[in-house]
């Protein structure tokens, strides 16, 4: 039996689901977290997060716009989308645990949704009634692909996890047999995510008419069939062919989803040439326009990729939602070549975007992630929404609130992200303690349990639970940073790993134990000498983690501007210390205040030990300034 003939029985509760490619995803049943870093995140999302977000659609007025009348509409032309968003994340959880309650608050919404859909499928709140402008009538900006997408990503959730004859799953499909009806010649969304929805939904229904328009949008793309505007056709992704085009490009999560979306087509009718041109366009975009955080983004007026090399950490947009678009063209782009470059990309994304953006209780969210913030913040009220970048701390929510529901559905569907299987095996992709167990496509069961608490520290440990006594091969990823890595089995037997992966094929045996250690100590990163910005600076990493500098660890009268790095760094619980120079000026001279005066001298330089914090923490403990790229002292003592 191939992994083609499989996947109709077990790639179910998984965001992706090609029907061909390297690996196989593994369903939100096939892996389950424990207690650990990833487990602690999901938990928050599904017992606080979700209410969270309930609670703000029904005050801001946006769930309400399916039952009331036009005038009275609220919010965005996209606000739908938030609801569906919601609903995917709602999905994904009863998937991962059924819980009563849980679905009944499910279906309260789908009913009010599947109330307002249209006798022939169209179903939107802000075009097509009464005083509203008409269907269709503003591709541009109007979003009505956009959100249909996220409808059909919702059902295709709900359909995955075993109700695929859920009355959300009859409202998407009624919604994309209209949309391959009205767009079987012509058009395309400004907004992209319509792509990989349909193609989702034809891997769910079997359906072809839904991958061959998820086709025509992806070649249509590029062809300016969209308006110009002042940003240029580049900001939809409209400016080139996708076969054409040499880089990821324009809005950032624009680009990401077409990305995604093209790399479903390109699997799914087996066409090489155009998979090919995501592979080329990704690892031009990840080696010149992405930041060390793994957020991508740069400029602000239009949310878009930057120029190459042009990724000044002051003026890092890196939106939460582009993080999200990130991982997912990732992961499908891991599936369909195997490569683990791609899985140690979504780690990077995963603890320093991802985990950022949320608080630790869940209820606050950075829209955007700088990489340096120059100022206080200004903490909103827990009953303040916000312009969506106007924030400088964790706002409850935003007149934009993409991210939060974009965050609630990854965190939901989170576990599919861990493993992988292949023809002969498993794959660990992501460490964090859990649960595997997986049927290979030849019918023998394989399990596994790891344990650890990466990544504070790098120990993996992964015992053998199931084994069919015959050999199989279980492959784990070793990061690039992880020169030195070891791998241990129980025969006592150590060896030494490179960075990419490590293949064990044996006959393992039940108890047995494969033991990997991550060498974990501080390192000063430099950038690519073609990016300005930090040029003179280095960033402090550990593992995976990017570390900041923020003001409330700094010594009294220090101000983040008069570090000066140098290469000593210590490893402790919770910080990574390091040894800096501080210069500081005389307060009351500055900053210069306009008159016109010659600069204050500067004082003599000094020595302090400053505690460097995970970035994905900074601003937990209240307003603060805060740094990841810091100046180097140079052997001359200037930078």
């Amino acid at each position: 039996m191939t992994i083609d003939e499989t996947l109709s029985m077990t790639a179910t509760g998984t965001p992706a689901a090609p029907r061909s490619g390297r690996l196989r995803p593994l369903s939100l049943r096939e892996v389950t977290l424990r207690d650990g870093f990833w487990q602690r995140r999901q938990q928050v999302n599904r017992n606080t997060s979700l209410a969270h977000i309930e609670h703000w659609i029904e005050r801001t007025g946006w769930l309400a716009n399916f039952t009331v009348a036009p005038e009275s509409r609220r919010g965005r032309e996209f606000s739908d989308s938030e609801i569906y968003k919601l609903l995917e994340a709602m999905a994904w959880e009863l998937g991962r645990e059924p819980d009563p309650g849980l679905r009944a608050r499910y279906d309260r919404i789908v009913a009010v949704v599947a109330a307002a859909q249209l006798p022939d499928g169209y179903l939107n709140t802000r075009f097509g009634r009464a005083g509203q402008p008409p269907r269709w009538s503003d591709l541009e900006w109007g979003h009505e692909l956009y959100c249909l997408g996220h409808l059909i990503q919702a059902a295709v959730a709900r359909a995955r996890t075993g109700h695929p004859d859920d009355l959300l799953v009859l409202v998407a499909r009624r919604a994309a047999d209209l949309v391959c009806e009205v767009f079987a010649d012509a058009g395309v969304c400004g907004h992209a995510e319509i792509e990989p929805a349909l193609v989702e939904l034809y891997r769910v229904t079997g359906e072809r008419r839904y991958l061959e328009q998820a086709r025509l949008f992806v070649e249509r793309r590029g062809n300016q069939v969209l308006d110009d505007i002042e940003f240029g056709r580049s900001y939809f992704q409209d400016d080139v062919p996708v076969r054409d085009a040499e880089v990821l490009r324009g809005h950032a999560v624009r680009a990401v989803y077409l990305a995604a979306g093209t790399v479903d087509v390109a699997v799914e009718t087996g066409d090489d040439e155009l998979l090919a041109a995501v592979v080329r366009q990704w690892r031009a975009a990840v080696s010149r326009r992405t930041y060390l955080t793994g957020g991508i983004g740069s400029r602000h007026q239009d949310e878009a990729f930057g120029d190459d090399f042009v990724l000044p950490p002051d003026r890092a947009y890196s939106e939460t939602c582009a993080g999200v678009g990130s991982v997912m063209l990732a992961w499908r782009l891991l599936l369909a070549e195997g490569d683990p470059r791609y899985a140690d990309l979504i780690e990077r994304i995963l603890f320093n975007v991802i985990a950022t953006s949320p608080s630790d209780d869940g209820t606050r969210f950075f829209y955007t992630n700088t990489l340096h913030q120059r100022v206080l913040g200004t903490e909103p009220g827990a009953d303040t929404q916000v312009p969506r970048a106007a924030s400088t701390l964790r706002a409850p929510w935003f007149e934009v609130s993409c991210c939060p529901t974009n965050l609630a559905r990854t965190f939901a569907a989170l576990t599919a992200y861990i493993a992988t299987t292949d023809d002969d095996g498993v794959q660990l992709h992501q460490y964090t303690a859990a649960d595997v167990g997986v049927t290979l496509p030849d019918d023998r069961r394989v399990g596994f349990r790891v344990d650890t608490d990466y990544p504070a520290t790098g120990r993996i440990t992964v015992r053998i639970t199931e084994s069919p006594g015959t050999p199989w091969t279980l492959t784990l990823r070793i990061p690039p940073w992880a020169t030195g890595a070891t791998l241990m089995t129980s025969d006592g037997g150590v060896t030494e790993v490179a960075p990419g992966s490590a293949r064990l094929r044996r006959v393992f045996t039940p108890g047995e134990l494969v033991i990997l250690d991550l060498p974990l100590h501080p390192r000063l990163t430099v950038a690519d000498p073609r990016v300005d910005a930090v040029r003179g600076c280095a960033a402090v990493e550990r593992g995976p983690i990017v570390y900041c500098a923020e003001s409330v660890d700094l010594p009294a009268g220090v101000a983040l501007d008069a570090l000066r790095l140098t290469p000593s760094l210590t490893d402790t619980p919770g910080a990574v210390l390091a040894t800096c120079e501080v210069t500081a000026l005389p307060d009351e001279n500055w900053p210069y205040s306009g008159t016109p005066s010659p600069l204050p001298a500067r004082r003599s330089p000094v020595t302090a030990v400053i505690p460097l914090r995970p970035y994905h923490s900074w601003a937990g403990r209240g307003p603060s300034t805060m740094r990841v790229w810091i100046p180097i002292k140079t052997l001359s003592g200037t930078t």
